[in-house]
């Protein structure tokens, strides 16, 4: 299995097989464009001045896992810190360790990127998730997370 960044220069195919991968995610919102807001999401953040990334799981030429992360200024970090806006594991390659090896590598990546902290957010009552993420380290921080939207 190879975990890698998707390079900025990424071929339309590369593209889709991402996309094609995330409508798993995307498919319980229940939006009718979901495709369509993925692609345009990809396309944006393999613009070459973009603050996101987007790192894969990929073996014998299939993407079994993505992680798409943006890059932020923290006050209190004194520096650069990832958004984890999502990791996502296809549902038939589920608990071997994909998702793992994805942290690993985006905190392998940050590290030698001079990346401050990482955060993310997780439902409530996702136990494995929950656990994943503690096993690496992460801990957990209470707040009310809001959002508007245009």
């Amino acid at each position: 299995m190879k975990i890698y960044e998707i390079p900025k220069d990424a071929d339309q195919q590369t593209r889709e097989k991402v996309a094609d991968l995330l409508m798993g995610q995307m498919e319980s919102i229940g939006k009718d464009n979901a495709y369509e807001l993925l692609m345009e999401a990809i396309n944006l953040t393999l613009t070459e001045n973009s603050c996101a990334h987007i790192f894969v799981a990929e073996y014998e030429n299939t993407i079994l896992g993505a992680a798409f992360l943006n890059l932020g200024i923290s006050l209190d970090k004194g520096g650069y810190y990832i958004w984890l806006n999502d990791l996502y594991v296809h549902k038939e390659y589920r608990n071997q360790g994909i998702a793992k090896k994805l942290l690993l590598k985006i905190i392998y990546w940050a590290e030698n990127h001079g990346i401050k902290g990482i955060e993310l957010e997780t439902g409530i009552s996702n136990a494995a998730t929950k656990a994943l993420y503690n096993s690496l380290g992460f801990y957990d921080v209470v707040s009310k997370r809001y959002g508007f939207r245009f």
